[in-house]
């Protein structure tokens, strides 16, 4: 079921989302790094979690082994937003686990190297610095967090492209989805219709 719902997000527009909802989008100030994609960068999957404190590296590294393919790597840097936990190496580990992304409430690095991986990932901006080969006593693993100002729990449904992200508990996409998907499909035909010229007084809300 989970794959089902998964693929008919995926077609929809995740802007139409939030005509419908007003919870679970992340602060836009997280976005994707891959610059000019062809066709734009969009993602759908469940949410692996990962809480990184005290500059933590070792928990990046044992949130990717709980990673399946089609997952979202979602990672906590608990208000850090100078040390990067995912580069070069995290991405193609990643990659090698079948991820679909990576989030992050904080920075990245390797940008480079990441778009030519061709993993998305999202991130408030770049960095030099990065974690280290620490244990941080407040690290975990798949445990609720928080990104960009909303609570992620693991196998929440992740949903991101170039125009933000949202982060939704699967009851509440299967919710919005048959709404999403017929205002997606009224859409060209209003376009037209403005196209066409029709006064907007008869297309438009007022």
């Amino acid at each position: 079921m989970i794959t089902t719902l998964l693929e008919d997000l995926a077609r929809t527009s995740y802007p139409t989302i939030g005509h419908f909802l007003e919870e679970g989008f992340v602060d836009p100030g997280i976005g994707s790094l891959m610059g000019h994609v062809p066709g734009g960068v969009k993602i759908a999957g469940p949410a692996v979690t990962v809480r990184i404190a005290d500059r933590d590296a070792i928990a990046m590294n044992r949130a990717l082994l709980a990673l399946r393919p089609g997952d979202v790597l979602v990672v906590d840097m608990l208000g850090d937003n100078r040390h990067a936990p995912v580069g070069a190496v995290t991405a193609a580990a990643a990659i090698a686990q079948g991820a679909a992304a990576v989030v992050v409430d904080g920075v990245a690095t390797d940008v480079r190297e990441l778009r030519e991986a061709g993993l998305p990932v999202f991130a408030r901006g770049t960095s030099c610095l990065t974690t280290k080969r620490l244990r941080g006593a407040g690290s975990a693993v798949n445990v609720p967090v928080h990104c960009g100002g909303v609570q992620v729990n693991p196998g929440n449904i992740v949903l991101g492209d170039d125009n933000g992200l949202i982060v939704l508990a699967p009851e509440a996409a299967q919710e919005v989805l048959p709404r999403a998907l017929a205002s997606d499909e009224a859409e060209p035909a209003i376009l037209a219709r403005i196209a066409a010229g029709e006064p907007l007084e008869s297309i438009l809300a007022l």
